[in-house]
């Protein structure tokens, strides 16, 4: 017993953060396989929340998003306070996401396609809409009809953010207008729906896309679940707000699984654009055989 209690003392100690439990089939995941594998569970396939740099990166060609906006901050007109001040939250938020603002702007190419992308990011308190993030989406949306880019935004958001009251609110129609006149161009508009899009920014400019994606199982909806039971006193369908039982009921276009976004996206971008698909590269001709 002497000896396998020396064993267990030399056993170094197996660092945190290596592996984690799914949170839909309770497998247990390596980590580094996870991310690796688009942050999808490689049993259940469930798809786990990415950061606005990691979603640039999975759409944009490689080096391609050139960023804009990226050193506006959002201020504090009501002094707003709850458990912290909101100063001290959007400091925490920024160490915490790297980001300044739970939107990230900018152009870029997808498939050699030049377009405008914004990209929400839901660890910056909650990837909530306030001042910034409408101002952020606005000028991407008017640089774009300038430029005359196509347009795609991804949503993951916990709706508008109430440390800015009505200034927040505001932005809905701010996001909103600017599109109007953007679809005036003739410009298509794509709007993808991720993991969860809630709130104003489901009630504003995410779901005015011409056409709607969303990734496999999103909760996607104004009020939660639980607020609308408890407000209409019924049970809700199984299933209901997620991606599919809204492809269903006709609210969004298409539920698209992660790795085959940037195909989708592009394809896409293509038929509406009226661009040239290219053809397949012609195979090889086959090695004379030696006499």
């Amino acid at each position: 017993m002497s000896l396998f209690s020396r064993i267990r003392r030399r056993r170094p100690p197996i660092p945190d953060g290596l592996w984690l439990k799914c949170q839909s089939c309770a497998e247990i995941i390596y980590v580094k396989a996870l991310n690796e594998n688009f942050k999808l569970c490689p049993k259940c396939n469930h798809h786990y929340l990415l950061s606005a740099r990691e979603r640039i990166d999975l759409l944009c060609d490689a080096d391609s998003f050139s960023e804009m906006d990226a050193v506006m901050l959002p201020g504090d007109p009501l002094n707003f306070v709850d458990a912290i001040p909101y100063p001290e939250k959007q400091a925490k938020a920024r160490e915490k996401s790297g980001e300044n603002e739970a939107l990230v702007t900018g152009t870029g190419t997808i498939e050699a396609i030049p377009f405008a992308l914004g990209v929400m990011d839901f660890t910056y308190i909650g990837g909530t809409m306030g001042s910034v993030v409408g101002e952020k989406a606005a000028r991407l949306i008017e640089l774009a009809r300038d430029r005359r880019l196509p347009l795609l935004i991804v949503s993951a958001s916990g709706g508008v953010r109430m440390h800015e009251s009505i200034i927040g609110l505001m932005q809905m129609a701010k996001t909103s207008g600017a599109l109007f006149y953007y679809k005036q161009a003739g410009l298509p508009f794509l709007s993808l729906l991720t993991n969860p899009t809630t709130g104003g920014t489901t009630a504003s400019f995410a779901s005015l896309g011409d056409i709607i994606l969303a990734e496999p199982n999103a909760l996607i909806g104004f009020a939660g679940p639980r607020v609308i039971k408890q407000t209409i006193r019924q049970d809700l369908p199984k299933g209901f707000q997620s991606a599919e039982f809204l492809l269903e009921h006709g609210m969004i276009d298409m539920v698209v699984p992660r790795p085959q976004l940037k195909a989708t996206i592009a394809g896409l971008l293509r038929y509406l654009l009226r661009l040239p698909v290219e053809a397949p590269p012609e195979p090889a001709p086959a090695a004379a055989s030696a006499a």
